[in-house]
C-alpha cells in the first residue's frame, strides 16, 4: 500500500467515526435543549450539526484529493483539500455568526420584558457530556492529522474543539441560569455569545492558512534555509539558489537551482541531483514534488 493511500484510508475512517459521533451527539443535543428549555443548548446543536456536514466534505474532499496527476493536474489534485478547509472555515464562521445572532435576540427580548426559560438538569448534563466527547475527537482528530500531514484533517480536529469550547460556555450559561434562579437567565444566551467568538476565532485561522496556500506561499525562510543546509551536506554540490517552496494540499513543492562543476558528465549531474531529492524527500514528505536545475558552478563565479 502507497504513503498516498494509506493517508487517505487512515483520513477517512476517522472522518467516518467523527460523522457517527457527530450525528449522534447532534441529536441529543437537539433533544436536551428542546426539553431542557436552554437556548445555549440549541446552539450548541447547531453547531454539532455543523461539524456532522463539515466531516461529509471532508470525506469528499480526501477522496478527490487522493487522485493521482493527470494529464489536467500535473501536481495531483491536492487544492481540493485546500478548498474544502476553506469552506470549513466559511462554514464555522456562520455557524458563530448565526449562534451570536440568536444570543443578541434572546438578550434584546429580555430587556423588552419577555422572560427566557429557566433550562432544566437535562441541558447541563448535555454539556457535560458534550465537552468530553468533543474533547476526545478534538485530540483523535488531530492525532491523525499530524500523522497524514493532513491540513483538512488539522481543520476539522479545530472544529471538534470549538464545540468543545461552545459547550464550556454552554455549562457555565446553563449553570449559572439553572443554579441562580430564574434572575440570571440571562446568563444562557450570553454564554452563547462568549462562544460564537471563541468560533470566529478559529475560523479565521482556519481560513487564513487556507487563503495562504491558495495564494502560494512559501514554506517560509526557516524551511528554505534548511533546503540549502541539506543540499550542501551532498557531495558535489557547491551551492543552492533561486530556492522556491509551497503547499499543494498536504504535499510540498520545492525547486531550486544549484551549482555543480564544469566537468560533471550530464549522467554525474543527475546522479548528484538523485542523491539530493533523498534528504529532501524525508524531510518533507516522500511525495514532496521536487525539481532540480543544475549550474555549472563557473556561471556562479561570474555573478560575482
Amino acid at each position: 500500500m502507497t504513503y498516498s493511500s494509506q493517508r487517505i484510508q487512515k483520513a477517512n475512517a476517522v472522518t467516518v467515526q467523527g460523522l457517527i459521533i457527530n450525528t449522534v451527539l447532534c441529536a441529543f443535543k437537539f433533544l436536551a435543549g428542546i426539553v431542557g428549555c436552554s437556548a445555549a443548548m440549541v446552539a450548541d446543536a447547531v453547531h454539532s450539526l455543523s461539524d456532522s456536514l463539515t466531516d461529509i466534505v471532508v470525506l469528499a474532499s480526501v477522496r478527490l484529493s487522493g487522485r493521482p496527476a493527470d494529464k489536467d493536474h500535473a501536481y495531483g489534485h491536492g487544492r481540493f483539500e485546500t478548498l474544502a478547509t476553506l469552506l470549513i472555515a466559511l462554514a464555522l464562521g456562520a455557524v458563530g455568526a448565526k449562534i451570536l445572532y440568536n444570543g443578541v435576540l434572546s438578550i434584546i427580548s429580555l430587556t423588552e420584558g419577555l422572560p427566557i426559560a429557566r433550562p432544566h438538569a437535562i441541558a447541563l448534563i448535555m454539556a457535560g457530556i458534550s465537552i468530553i466527547v468533543k474533547e476526545w475527537l478534538y485530540r483523535y482528530t488531530l492525532r491523525a492529522a499530524k500523522l497524514t500531514d493532513s491540513r483538512l484533517l488539522e481543520a476539522n480536529a479545530w472544529h471538534h474543539r470549538s464545540d468543545a469550547m461552545s459547550s464550556i460556555g454552554t455549562l457555565l450559561g446553563i449553570s449559572g441560569a439553572y443554579f441562580l434562579g430564574n434572575k440570571w437567565t440571562v446568563l444562557d444566551p450570553l454564554a452563547a455569545i462568549v462562544v460564537s467568538f471563541f468560533i470566529f476565532q478559529a475560523a479565521w485561522q482556519i481560513f487564513k492558512d487556507a487563503v495562504s496556500e491558495l495564494l502560494e506561499q512559501s514554506l517560509g525562510e526557516q524551511a528554505e534555509e534548511e533546503i540549502a543546509l541539506l543540499c550542501k551536506n551532498i557531495p558535489g554540490v557547491q551551492g543552492a539558489h533561486d530556492i522556491k517552496t509551497r503547499k499543494i494540499g498536504s504535499r510540498c513543492a520545492i525547486e531550486m537551482h544549484v551549482y555543480l562543476a564544469d566537468e560533471l558528465t550530464l549522467a554525474q549531474a543527475h546522479a548528484i541531483t538523485e542523491q539530493m531529492e533523498k534528504p529532501l524527500l524525508k524531510r518533507f514528505g516522500p511525495e514532496t514534488f521536487v525539481t532540480i536545475h543544475p549550474e555549472p558552478v563557473s556561471l556562479k563565479q561570474k555573478s560575482h
